[in-house]
């Protein structure tokens, strides 16, 4: 039986974290064989370095290659990968065994999906539940909601180019692969069920990002393929701001984007 579904593990420097993220990766599953792809971008922790030269090469495709950034790593990974359907996953997360079986089985019925996704748990420095809403491109083009822990067709990728080895800053590479997937007119499903746990703890990559937003924001939306979102973006903000005012925030975000359907 050929591979049906990739898990695709980027670690850098995550190696106090990284089996409990292998762990979590069933070796099977009642819809086929689960192959891991595991890249480590140059890591100069000692305790990474020393996990994954233990790895089980039997079980794991490890890939060791010099530090070159989140995107390259991913695009590596997939590149490496034999199955259907491509899942991304941090080295300090975990993934959700029923909700991973729940997307295969969605993509298995459903020819028409293309990326599956779905709620998370937190867990770390802060716990509860992470709902997240459905696919909305008006909700997507103000701000990244969807995590890049997700199910997709390995075509996605195809077509996509891969994620953007070339941003400024890592971190909002799925936000970029998710607009330009919108923009393709690819369709997304909400699992609404928890897909991944999500790890809170100091330190991590996006707070990072998170202060490099007004440029990575400008750099997004200033591509050829989505220029054309650039203006209609910053008018929805401004309109949806102003409505706010009037008619609180659900009413603001149809008005506003009412508003510009209309133009």
């Amino acid at each position: 039986m050929g591979v049906k579904v990739s898990i695709v593990v980027t670690c850098y420097d995550l190696g106090a974290y990284l089996v409990e993220a292998l762990e979590s990766i069933p070796r099977d599953s009642a819809l086929g064989p689960v192959e891991v792809v595991v890249v480590d971008d140059g890591s100069k922790d000692p305790l990474t370095r020393a996990v994954v030269d233990g790895l089980d090469r039997q079980r794991f495709k490890v890939i060791v290659q010099p530090n070159m950034g989140l995107a390259k790593a991913r695009n590596i990974g997939v590149a490496h990968a034999s199955g259907q359907y491509i899942i991304p996953l941090d080295a300090d997360n975990r993934l959700e065994h029923e909700g991973v079986c729940a997307a295969i089985e969605l993509l298995d019925r459903n020819s028409d999906v293309d990326i599956v996704f779905g709620d998370a748990r937190f867990f770390g420095a802060r716990e509860g539940e992470w709902k997240v809403a459905d696919h909305d491109f008006k909700r997507l083009i103000r701000k990244n909601y969807i995590d890049a822990c997700a199910c997709y067709r390995r075509s996605v990728w195809e077509r996509l180019g891969g994620y953007d080895e070339h941003m400024p800053h890592m971190g909002w590479e799925d936000w970029d692969m998710w607009l330009r997937a919108s923009v393709l007119g690819m369709r997304f499903k909400h699992l609404g069920k928890v897909f991944f746990h999500y790890r809170v703890r100091e330190g991590s990559m996006i707070s990072e990002t998170n202060r490099n937003a007004e440029e990575l924001t400008a750099y997004i939306f200033g591509k050829p393929a989505l220029r054309h979102l650039a203006t209609l973006r910053t008018e929805y903000m401004l309109l949806r701001e102003e409505a706010h005012r009037y008619m609180g925030v659900r009413g603001a975000l149809r008005a506003a984007w009412d508003r510009l359907i209309r133009r």
